[in-house]
């Protein structure tokens, strides 16, 4: 008797929870628009520019600032954007699925690249400049040259949550910084991947002062007199979600040094990403990044108990 109305009591707490949270069909309805994601595929064209297995520029940069794209957690699956995506500097980062289907080595599987160089030269609506890399990687096994002879290809586009595993968001001084002039590039943004305002605070000052976009993803500020350090950064991305970084640069800091953060965004992949391998939550469709708050850690605990209920019962679960 006493182990049924225990079992009655988890059951009574289970059906709370599912009631406030969802049903079994739908566990968390993180859907794309928490992260200004389409689910949607859309028409694009495709080039390619660089060495048939590089990272697109020689430099291995490009004009968003990033620095080493050949390298992880870039792996070289980059990509130029024209105006729709690269938008003046503030699409930089942000990650997008494509894939191709109608030349005869397309493998028709999606890919991911990072918007990470700008496009002048359009030949579509939207126009993703691949980097060698990223071109071959859309083709068949043992294809990856036939369909760089392409040239140009039809391919479909949707856009993605960026998650960057293990990494936090990371603030690169500039080069040519100075007590009176401060360029930092922004990097490794979970969730939107980009960032479309900077703040900063100088030490003890109790305020926030914008910085200016320079270029790409790097953001300054220029002052008559010294800068006091250690600065806090505020970051805003393109959803509105703000995050501080306290304190991140030190008094002491350097040019061409990197700071990395203790923060980042929360990065949920909505239930198109599970034929992308963006992430483990192919049953609830969420992914939860290293810095996720305590409540999304409650509802992925809500999500797993009705996953393992639901199969328990027979139930499909999508």
């Amino acid at each position: 008797m006493a182990s049924m109305i225990a079992s009655s009591k988890v059951v009574a707490l289970i059906f709370f929870l599912l009631v406030s949270y969802g049903s079994c069909t739908s566990i968390v309805n993180f859907n794309a628009s928490h992260i200004t994601a389409d689910p949607y595929w859309v028409p694009a064209r495709a080039t390619w520019y660089g060495a048939p297995t590089g990272a697109g520029p020689l430099d291995n940069g490009g004009a968003c600032g990033f620095k080493n794209v050949n390298l992880p957690p870039f792996s070289a699956m980059t990509s130029c954007g024209n105006q729709p995506l690269f938008k003046d500097g503030k699409g930089c980062g942000s990650c997008y699925q494509i894939r191709c289907l109608k030349h005869p080595a397309c493998s028709g599987n999606p890919e991911t690249v990072a918007i990470t160089d700008m496009n002048y030269y359009p030949v579509a609506k939207y126009h993703f400049d691949l980097s060698g890399t990223a071109f071959g990687a859309l083709a068949q096994p043992s294809r990856n040259d036939e369909l760089r002879h392409a040239g140009i290809i039809d391919i479909q586009f949707r856009r993605v949550p960026c998650i960057y595993p293990g990494l936090t968001v990371t603030f690169h001084i500039e080069h040519g910084s100075n007590p009176n002039y401060l360029a930092v590039l922004v990097e490794f943004e979970d969730g939107d991947g980009d960032v479309v305002q900077v703040d900063l605070m100088e030490a003890n000052s109790g305020w926030w002062t914008p910085m200016r976009e320079s270029w790409g993803s790097i953001w300054r500020l220029d002052r008559r007199r010294p800068l006091t350090g250690p600065f806090s950064l505020r970051i805003t991305n393109e959803s509105g979600e703000k995050l501080v970084a306290y304190q991140v640069i030190p008094a002491n800091w350097a040019p061409n040094a990197y700071y990395r953060s203790n923060i980042q965004y929360q990065a949920f992949s909505s239930d198109f990403s599970s034929d992308a391998g963006l992430g483990s939550g192919s049953g609830a469709g969420l992914v939860i990044s290293p810095a996720a708050g305590l409540d999304t850690k409650i509802l992925g605990v809500i999500g797993l108990i009705c996953l393992v209920l639901c199969r328990l019962h027979g139930t499909d679960v999508p």
